[in-house]
């Protein structure tokens, strides 16, 4: 019965799905013409959670996917109306198997946050700790598969129609995207994932940062019960003067933390963004939601490690050598050729940012991107494929280097010996 029931729903929401999109089609027709990524954007947001989600993949994606989309899709909105109390509360009262009020002596009724994925309520246990609990929507994880096996069955069509688009595998992608997709809908992976970064700060004596306590007896694969972490965001610099006496300090400590996690841990943090990262009222730096996590492996580590360095010397060989080993080919690739065109990338790259101009931490920003999109499109051009975990890595090395036009102006990400980045 259950499967002749999710049957019809999945029915229904490809039903959906085409409803959607032949909203958009009428309305391009009717001569309401946006351009393209943005129209694909505000598609993907009415069509909901797994495209929403599929959005912000393309967002974190500049090896997989064209420069204009990955920065359309930066706009991607994750934020969706909040689902009644009593609907939270029945999930709340069918995942613990018991009465509310037998753990919990309060929930907040008004969500502090609520996505496409799950509604996160402030409460408090009957023993009397801080708590927020993260609920699973109802239906998420049925809409996500649909929706997955929809746009597998449509890339398997598309990958036969168009062959040139195979070495892009848009069927890979697919099942990235689903794999990726389906472990953030397994709370049990979050509450493991938060227990394996406390024991990596315990291992490493790290006490100037701090990972939420998971309270088992009452998480679930679809509810998560964490401590309550007070603070506020990295980026908030005013509030963060209240807390920590040495905002630079305070950043260099989120990036020593994160640095070692790379090396020490089995997962780094892959969404670094300032609501994941929190200074407390003790002055610790809080890092939280560990639904999207990182993995590299170590010779595609120490490959990494070597761009970096040859980065910061402006060793163009050695920047094309760490790219051919980082990236994967089908064909070879002539490390003289892929060095000369990184020389020229960055000769234009000085034409474009005089010495004398004062730097604006929003160009900053988009210079960056562009430098990163630019040198992915490169390393392409010679036939070069950077697997995805590149670009998540490398994406958490831009949110560190806005922080540190924000919190560290003077500071040199790469120069400076209190980073623990290369030692």
């Amino acid at each position: 019965m259950g499967t002749l029931a999710n049957g019809i729903k999945g029915a229904f929401r490809i039903g959906q799905t085409l409803s959607v999109l032949g909203r958009t089609g009428v309305k391009w027709v009717g001569g309401e013409r946006p351009p393209a990524p943005q129209l694909l954007r505000e598609t993907f947001e009415s069509l909901g959670a797994t495209y929403i989600k599929l959005g912000q993949f393309i967002a974190s994606s500049p090896t997989f996917f064209p420069k204009e989309y990955v920065e359309e899709f930066q706009y991607c909105l994750d934020r969706t109306p909040s689902l009644p109390f009593g609907v939270i509360k029945r999930i709340i009262r069918e995942e613990l198997g018991q009465p509310v009020d037998q753990v919990f002596s309060e929930i907040d009724p008004v969500a502090l946050a609520s996505a496409s994925i799950a509604q996160v309520h402030a409460a408090r246990l009957v023993t009397g700790e801080d708590v927020v609990i993260k609920v699973q929507k109802p239906g998420v994880e049925n809409i996500l598969l649909t929706d997955l096996n929809f746009l597998y069955a449509s890339a398997r069509i598309l990958e036969v129609l168009a062959p040139k688009l195979s070495w892009t595998s848009l069927s890979g992608i697919v099942e990235e995207i689903q794999r990726t997709m389906m472990e953030e809908c397994d709370f049990i992976k979050e509450a493991n994932n938060l227990k394996v970064f406390r024991t990596f700060l315990h291992d490493t004596h790290n006490q100037d940062a701090a990972v939420p306590r998971v309270y088992e007896h009452c998480s679930t694969r679809r509810i998560l019960t964490m401590e309550r972490f007070y603070g506020v965001p990295l980026t908030d610099l005013e509030s963060i003067r209240g807390y920590a006496k040495d905002p630079e300090r305070t950043l260099i400590t989120a990036m020593n933390t994160w640095f070692a996690s790379l090396t020490q841990c089995e997962f780094f943090h892959a969404d670094v963004h300032a609501g994941n990262l929190m200074v407390l009222e003790d002055g610790r730096v809080g890092f939280i939601d560990f639904g999207i996590v990182g993995r590299i492996r170590p010779d595609t580590w120490q490959a990494v490690s070597d761009f970096i360095s040859a980065v910061m010397v402006g060793n163009f060989e050695g920047m094309a050598d760490a790219m051919i080993r980082i990236g994967v080919t089908r064909q070879a690739v002539k490390t003289d050729e892929l060095a000369a065109d990184l020389q020229k990338l960055y000769q234009k790259m000085d034409t474009m940012v005089p010495d004398d101009v004062p730097y604006q931490a929003e160009q900053a920003e988009d210079d960056v991107n562009n430098i990163l999109m630019e040198m992915v499109r490169v390393g392409e051009s010679h036939g070069l494929h950077f697997p995805r975990e590149f670009a998540l890595l490398l994406k958490q090395f831009l949110y560190f280097d806005r922080y540190v036009h924000i919190l560290a102006p003077e500071m040199d990400m790469f120069m400076d010996d209190r980073l623990s980045l290369l030692h």
